[in-house]
């Protein structure tokens, strides 16, 4: 397992990160433990949760993910874990008990700060865009959290490009904590941030963690060329027409599979090794029910794709670029260099 640095930071995480959106939902509770145990041994550091894990499952409150990982943290050397959390989400019924205002978020992280049974939060991170609260508010409120020891870093979650960027410049001119990270989806699939996110974050210092990087279990393998598709994948529950472009879809499946041949890997392991050599990337978080499957995506991080493979998969999943963009690479490519690297 390799370490990289959260954008401008001196954190390092590990490349794979452990996510706990399934914890207690398609994950029952008693495997959580196993799962965190295998991923650790695996030298993993990084884990991702939030508060709202997973309030939508029957019966469930919210904040057992947070729980779960709470308990499993006791037994371990709790300097040696990166945990990262969330916050924005509804946790109940009361008017404030959601949103990025002031109130809310002092006491979600207080909420999570019992429930994962620690001192401070490494990364806390807004979980997405509040319209109502006015940046100012919540980036300050972020910043004291710091300030007070609860929370090392900050970072956003499915931000836009102008929504990041202006947090960022509001953090610059009033001298508050910055985001560090910011979640991402990001897949061979969806390619989407490539346009405004990743550019600003490898221009600004802000690393990126992507989530859902096997698209919701499209490219772990299951679907192929002609076949039937599985009732049970989330694939089948999209198939409202133009939901998924089928045939890129399977040109890129295609793409992985004749990769995972030649390498003897499966088609998930080189999905999620693509994403790891992506520019500015600092990690790529797993979901896994049980250990087997999780066995297998670590295992992605054992060897590394060539360049030549990289090229291939970027070409089975490119789509044409949209208005600015396309504009903006064919009069600007000769004159402006390529955006430095988040180190790495």
């Amino acid at each position: 397992m390799e370490y990289k640095y959260l954008g401008q930071t001196g954190l390092k995480v590990s490349e794979l990160c452990m996510g706990s959106m399934s914890f207690g939902w398609t994950a029952p509770r008693d495997n959580c433990a196993p799962v965190l145990d295998a991923f650790v041994a695996a030298g993993g550091n990084f884990i991702d949760t939030a508060d709202v894990y997973s309030r939508w499952a029957e019966g469930n409150p919210g904040g057992v993910a947070e729980e779960s990982i709470g308990a499993w943290l006791k037994t371990q050397r709790r300097d040696q874990i990166v945990i990262a959390t969330k916050v924005r989400g509804r946790m109940g019924d009361g008017p404030n008990d959601e949103g990025l205002s002031r109130h809310h978020i002092i006491a979600a992280c207080e909420a999570s700060l019992r429930r994962l049974q620690t001192d401070y939060i490494d990364l806390y991170q807004t979980h997405f865009w509040d319209e109502h609260t006015p940046l100012e508010e919540t980036l300050r409120a972020l910043d004291d959290l710091v300030r007070a020891g609860k929370v090392r870093y900050i970072g956003c979650s499915n931000f836009s490009g102008w929504h990041l960027m202006k947090s960022l410049a509001i953090s610059d001119r009033q001298g508050l904590a910055r985001y560090s990270g910011q979640q991402i989806n990001y897949s061979l699939i969806a390619r989407e941030a490539e346009h405004e996110l990743i550019p600003l974050g490898l221009d600004q210092g802000v690393g990126v963690l992507a989530w859902s990087p096997l698209q919701f279990g499209l490219l772990a393998g299951r679907f192929r060329r002609g076949g039937a598709t599985p009732s049970d994948s989330r694939l089948a529950q999209l198939e409202a027409p133009g939901a998924i472009d089928h045939e890129r879809l399977y040109q890129i499946v295609d793409a992985l599979d004749r990769i995972a041949g030649e390498r003897g890997v499966s088609a998930a392991q080189v999905a999620l090794n693509w994403l790891t050599r992506k520019p500015g990337v600092a990690s790529v978080i797993l979901g896994a029910r049980n250990e087997a499957q999780l066995r297998d995506n670590l295992s992605a991080a054992a060897w590394e794709l060539s360049g030549e493979e990289v090229r291939q998969l970027d070409e089975a999943s490119a789509t044409p670029l949209p208005y600015p963009y396309w504009h903006q690479r064919k009069w600007g490519a000769e004159r402006n260099p390529p955006l430095p690297a988040l180190r790495s």
